[in-house]
């Protein structure tokens, strides 16, 4: 996780971070065609700019940092290209499995494995099993996820307890639900951040972001540093969180 140093502090230094930043990455197509370059080129930089922003949450006492790095619609691109993005895992988990150990980051993973390449399978299962015992950032990658999906899945699982007996239908409630997705476990996002000017959520975990502050920035993945990271964190601390109230 080597990194360009560290030049950039948060202003003001006694406002609460979010303890977890969700990011959907967006432009590495963009990027790479601005420069005449293949699809995959943008890809593979935008791979490269994970290990700053790894670093810098890290850094900042950011506890949780979920990136969207494949979805379930992504299947639908031209077969090099997500041959290759299934190819990133393995190359960035490869690079960057020491320094997440020494950096003491836990990484997870959120989406369904079924799909997945045996050699990205068993790359994130390896790195998910040896950061095991780490207590630092989460550092989760959302792959082959998509959030309709997953509400899917957790109320089939919800009906078969039903019906097993296992849980009372008057038990249900949010907080149960949140237990039958696939982020069970982890804290819903306070900052949802979006690269490349576009500006909805691309079925990216609907439920968990009900009350998450939005930030959206043109810059593409690619271009994204850790002065933009610092940002979208002190716009969310310049912010009031009333979840509904006054």
């Amino acid at each position: 996780m080597k990194s360009e140093p560290v030049e950039h502090t948060l202003a003001d230094q006694e406002a609460p971070v979010p303890a977890h930043i969700a990011i959907i990455m967006d432009g590495n197509g963009r990027w790479a065609k601005q420069r005449g370059l293949p699809r995959i080129a943008g890809h593979r930089e935008g791979m490269n700019v994970i290990r700053n922003i790894v670093r810098s949450a890290n850094k900042i006492g950011v506890e949780t940092l979920t990136l969207y790095a494949f979805s379930t619609e992504n299947w639908k691109r031209p077969k090099t290209e997500v041959d290759f993005l299934m190819r990133l895992p393995e190359r960035f988990l490869s690079m960057e499995l020491p320094v997440l150990m020494e950096e003491n980051v836990i990484v997870r993973i959120t989406g369904s494995k079924e799909r997945l390449p045996e050699y990205t399978r068993r790359a994130v299962e390896e790195a998910v099993t040896k950061t095991a015992d780490n207590t630092g950032l989460i550092l989760n990658f959302a792959l082959n996820y998509g959030a309709r999906n997953e509400i899917m899945e957790a109320f089939e699982h919800i009906y078969e307890d039903v019906d097993k007996g296992h849980l009372r239908k008057e038990d249900i409630s949010e907080a149960v639900v949140s237990d039958y997705l696939m982020t069970n476990g982890l804290s819903e996002p306070d900052l949802l951040i979006r690269t490349s000017g576009e500006i909805r959520l691309s079925n990216f975990m609907l439920w968990q972001l009900a009350y998450s502050e939005f930030w959206f920035t043109d810059v593409l993945w690619p271009d994204f540093k850790e002065q933009h990271l610092l940002e979208a964190v002190q716009s969310y601390q310049n912010r009031q969180r009333r979840y509904g109230g006054v």
